[in-house]
């Protein structure tokens, strides 16, 4: 699926089907010239149903759908038949679906299992027949309930990204580049910032047919937290992730100052976000001799000290192995 097909956040507007109205029948036959109240119950209204699919991972297919609506209950009828109920609609989202009101911006739940099945929107109640009225003072009532009305609302619904491992960093830090070696996903690689403008989500393979899920999520940048760039679009994606892995190149001024940015940025989004584990890899090692590299480790001991940290070359495929093996450690420990 193309970068331009991944819709992570939709606005649509829903309505359930209102009940159908009781029946004021009375029952006449050849020979039953002034029967009694027969009238049935009216159908309820269809409800709106989201519903969890493991299969889907993007919310395009309801990019163009902005308004969904339920069918109407049925009428009452006689011989106290009761209407049909109205057809209810399913929307089926991917896991990780967010959804608010858009009036309040209230959550009002969240779809994170397969087959996880929620009413939206409830359909309205059917109003009861004149049956339900008759009484020894009023034997041939002759009026019922309507039924009652469904409910309409604008709902926004947003998708943060299920995966195990999220890569954090700067634009341009190599982020497309790491996911596209470890794992067959194929994001676009270019030399220029916001490259990616979308998450890519990528299965890494591990020893004994193992794997776990990986995500390449947009570059972030000082101020994102209060929306500077498209920093909210971003950092919601990281939310769901249990391990950080924090990816910094190796000829940045400061390593150190940068971590302690995105940590800031972090954790100015969402606080909870500092409680999960993390990870710092110093990339594009490539470039530097052993000489080198045990001078920056020395550094890199004292900047982080209970916090791992790896050298590795997504070109040069070097540090790899390691890098999975810590991460599947992380992640079952």
């Amino acid at each position: 699926m193309t970068e331009g097909n991944f819709v992570d956040y939709v606005k649509i507007y829903v309505s359930s089907g209102k009940g159908g109205k009781g029946s004021t029948h009375l029952h006449r036959e050849k020979f039953i010239e002034k029967g009694g109240p027969d009238g049935g119950d009216g159908g309820r209204g269809g409800h709106v149903y989201l519903v969890g699919n493991k299969g889907l991972w993007t919310l395009f297919h309801l990019k163009f759908a902005r308004h969904i609506k339920a069918g109407h209950g049925g009428d009452g009828g006689s011989d106290r038949s009761t209407g049909h109920d109205g057809e209810d609609k399913i929307i089926e989202v991917p896991l990780g679906t967010v959804v608010r009101d858009k009036e309040t911006n209230e959550i009002l739940f969240e779809i994170t299992e397969d087959g996880e099945k929620r009413v939206l929107a409830q359909g309205g109640k059917g109003g009861l027949g004149n049956w339900h009225f008759r009484s020894s003072t009023n034997q041939t009532p002759r009026y019922a309930q309507p039924g009652l009305l469904g409910v309409e609302m604008d709902v926004i619904l947003e998708l943060k990204v299920l995966a195990d491992v999220g890569l954090v960093g700067f634009p341009n830090a190599g982020k497309s580049t790491l996911l596209s070696v470890l794992t067959s996903a194929k994001p676009k690689i270019a030399d220029y910032p916001f490259t990616t403008l979308k998450p890519n989500l990528g299965i890494v393979a591990y020893r004994d047919f193992q794997s776990f899920v990986i995500a390449d999520i947009p570059g972030i940048i000082e101020g994102a937290a209060e929306g500077k760039g498209l920093g909210h679009y971003f950092l919601r994606h990281i939310e769901r992730n249990s391990t950080l892995l924090f990816l910094i190149p190796v000829d940045t001024a400061d390593i150190k100052a940068e971590y302690d940015i995105l940590v800031n940025e972090l954790s100015k989004y969402n606080p909870e976000m500092l409680d999960k584990e993390r990870m710092v890899v110093i990339s594009k090692c490539d470039m530097l001799d052993e000489e080198l590299k045990a001078e920056l480790k020395t550094q890199l001991d004292k900047d982080f000290k209970n916090i791992p940290y790896l050298f590795i070359s997504s070109v040069a495929q070097q540090g790899l192995t390691e890098l999975k093996d810590k991460l599947w450690q992380m992640l079952n420990q």
